[in-house]
Parts: structure tokens; C-alpha cells; sequence
């Protein structure tokens, strides 16, 4: 009986230890923003050792998709978990990832002023947050990754901020032609649009609001050489139903000379494709902040 009692307690020990060390995600946070007139929640995760050490940490900020917000990467992308084992098993570095809420903005600044998410995000959420815990505020630890509306705006932060971060890892990113655009504002989706970057004029020209933002207008017009400062990972499912925007950006950097990895891979545009693939950003821009 007592070899047997002795059995159970080893193999609960090594139970407990073979167990992965986890994170801690912190949620209902915020910051007051004077730009934008609203606070901005956020959630927070955080390393497996960020509390037992004192050193900073390189960053990921986390955008969300369409309709969702900030605690979406983590409810149905299962963020958290994913980083753990991850750093548990030596594929990336511990880092923080932080998850605002964009509501519907787009990340991006409205044609109307009304609501100036762009400036809020760079003049006060990453100084706040930075400020908040113990992050390396230096681009190189500093990357920007995303699923569809949050891929879309992980890449305008990084093309009009090439200076901010060291990697972009975007996800189904909700880029658009500027003919799928029209279509949008004629026929398609136009609610999720207009109240952004603007309507069609009365000759049915595009908003300038809208060719101002469009990463492909963007990069067109842009020095490949600034671009180069940032590394660039675009994926995107076979079966996504944004893989026409996805190609023409893939195309466009490489006519370009613009540096990318580019992976199309078995999926659709939903939580599953994000939750497994997720892996593959953060080892991304995981290499990045690694020193050689």
C-alpha cells in the first residue's frame, strides 16, 4: 500500500511539472484618450515569467477583426494558449501582446474627423501601454500582426510607420482593389465603408479618404527601400474570400523588391484557420526580435 501511495504522489508531481507554465491575460483594461474622446479597452498577455523577473519585454500588438474587439484573440483565438506552449517549447521569445478595441475604424483615422483611431493609437495608446509594463519600446521589439480588418490595419501601421515596428504579420488582411472598393460602395458592403473613408463622388470616383489608406495605393507610391526596414508575413486560406487583395499585394511587393513571406494555405476566412495559424506570425516576428 505505501509503494503504491508513493507511486500516485510521483506521478501527480510529474504530472503537475510536465504541465506548460502559463501567461497571464489581464482584460477590462483601458486608456482615456483626449484625440479620440472615447476610452479605448484593451487586454494584455503577458509571459510566463513576467512576474518572477524584471527585465522588458518585446511586444506584438494584436488587432482584431471586423465586429469583434479586444478580448476576441483570446476567446476564440485561444492567443494565450498558443503562446504558452510556444514559449514553453523554445519556438519564440516571451513577449507581451496587447489586443485593443477598434470597434469598427478600421484602424484607421475617419474621413470626417470624428473618430482619429490612427493618431490615438500612436501619439497615446503604445505610449501609455508602454509606459504601463515593462516593454522595449525600441522598433526592432516592437511588431504589429492582425486578422482581416486588424490584418488590413497592421499593414497600414506599418507602411505609414516603418519607423514604429521591426515585423507585420497580417492575417486574411481585408485588402481591397480599388475596383472591389467601387463594387463595395455601389452594391457590396457599403455600411462597412462609407461611414469610414467616404462615398463615391457624383461622378463615381472614389473617395480620396479611401485611395489615402488603400495599402495598395500605398505601396505603389512608396520607396521600397523605407519598406524594407519592416518585415513583412502575409498569409491567407486558399478558400478566403479576400485572397483577390492578398495576391495583388504579394504581386505588387514583389514587382516592388519589397522583402515578404507570403504562405496561402489550406482554409477559410474563420477562427479556426486564425486559431491554428497564428503559430506562424508569432515565430515570424518571434525571429525578429531574436539578436543573431
Amino acid at each position: 500500500m505505501k509503494q503504491f501511495l508513493t507511486l500516485v504522489i510521483t506521478l501527480i508531481t510529474l504530472t503537475s511539472s510536465a504541465q506548460t507554465p502559463e501567461g497571464k491575460v489581464i482584460e477590462g483594461q483601458s486608456i482615456s484618450s483626449k484625440i479620440t474622446g472615447y476610452d479605448v479597452n484593451y487586454s494584455v498577455y503577458l509571459p510566463p515569467c513576467y512576474e518572477t523577473s524584471e527585465r522588458s519585454y518585446p511586444v506584438v500588438y494584436l488587432l482584431h477583426g471586423y465586429s469583434d474587439n479586444e478580448t476576441a484573440w483570446v476567446q476564440f483565438g485561444e492567443i494565450n494558449r498558443t503562446a504558452d506552449s510556444a514559449i514553453e517549447a523554445g519556438q519564440i521569445p516571451p513577449m507581451i501582446i496587447v489586443m485593443p478595441d477598434a470597434k469598427v475604424t478600421w484602424y484607421v483615422n475617419k474621413f470626417d474627423g470624428t473618430d482619429s483611431f490612427e493618431d490615438m493609437f500612436f501619439k497615446e495608446f503604445i505610449p501609455q501601454v508602454e509606459k504601463q509594463y515593462r516593454i522595449r519600446s525600441q522598433k526592432e521589439f516592437r511588431a504589429v500582426s492582425g486578422l482581416s480588418m486588424g490584418g488590413n490595419g497592421s499593414l497600414v501601421y506599418a507602411i505609414k510607420h516603418p519607423d514604429m515596428f521591426g515585423a507585420c504579420a497580417a492575417f486574411s488582411a481585408a485588402v481591397y482593389t480599388n475596383e472591389e472598393m467601387k463594387e463595395h460602395l455601389v452594391k457590396g458592403n457599403k455600411h462597412w465603408f462609407a461611414p469610414v473613408y467616404g462615398e463615391l463622388d457624383k461622378n463615381d470616383n472614389l473617395p480620396q479618404h479611401w485611395l489615402n489608406y488603400n495599402v495598395l495605393n500605398i505601396i505603389e507610391k512608396a520607396d521600397a527601400r523605407t519598406l524594407n526596414k519592416v518585415k513583412f508575413y502575409i498569409d491567407c486560406g486558399d478558400d478566403d474570400f479576400l485572397y483577390k487583395g492578398n495576391a495583388a499585394l504579394h504581386v505588387l511587393m514583389r514587382d516592388k523588391k519589397i522583402r515578404h513571406d507570403f504562405r496561402i494555405r489550406e482554409g477559410a476566412h474563420n477562427w479556426s484557420y486564425w486559431r491554428n495559424n497564428i503559430i506562424h506570425g508569432l515565430k515570424f516576428v518571434g525571429d525578429v526580435f531574436h539578436r543573431k
